[in-house]
């Protein structure tokens, strides 16, 4: 499997003072970047998860019923998730956003596009989706910086057989849309690995 977001891989909590010293300076580096991208990310920027994992469905209603709605509901994403600066539209084409808050519009798909986040809250009613064991299968990561989850390698290998991993300075949440030829370059990579083991 090919990732570019690993959910539970970030800093979730601040880094002690031993688990930074235990780490390389390259690594010690990205993990307080991860950190501090985190802790902002979780107080401003996770109002769409709670809403969307509590009340899908009233959510639903009111994109469902506005465009207008629908467009900055989808938009606001883009500005916060991009390598964007001050529009989303220097990471993504503006067209191409148009057309994706077209799809969402046309085919009436808010409610069900937010509903995962429902289930995943509320899996076997714990409150999580976590694994219980690590994966066997062999998985590659493309980690773009710009994402708000920057992915910690030596935390993902607690869950994930990481075989390839590439991170990449630029770029972010939305990397097939933002940086494609980054992307398939590295999937492409990463299959080839797969072969070449094979």
């Amino acid at each position: 499997v090919h990732l570019n977001l690993l959910p539970g891989a970030q800093a979730a909590t601040e880094p002690t003072t031993e688990e930074l010293e235990a780490l390389s300076p390259a690594e010690r580096e990205r993990t307080l970047t991860s950190w501090r991208r985190w802790r902002e990310w979780s107080r401003d920027g996770t109002g769409y998860f709670h809403v969307q994992s509590t009340r899908p469905q009233t959510l639903s209603y009111a994109l469902t019923d506005s465009p207008v709605g629908q467009l900055a509901w989808i938009v606001e994403k883009f500005q916060e998730w991009t390598d964007s600066g001050e529009v989303p539209e220097e990471a993504v084409d503006r067209d191409l956003m148009l057309t994706n808050v077209m799809l969402y519009w046309l085919t009436g798909t808010a409610g069900s596009s937010a509903r995962v986040y429902y289930e995943r809250a509320h899996a076997r009613g714990e409150g999580t989706a976590a694994p219980q064991e690590p994966s066997t299968a062999p998985t590659g990561v493309a980690s773009f910086f710009g994402d708000p989850q920057i992915p910690l390698r030596h935390k993902a290998e607690r869950t994930e057989n990481i075989v390839h991993w590439t991170e990449f300075d630029h770029g972010g949440h939305f990397a097939a849309l933002e940086k494609p030829d980054l992307l398939v370059g590295d999937v492409r990579a990463f299959f080839r690995l797969l072969r070449e083991k094979g």
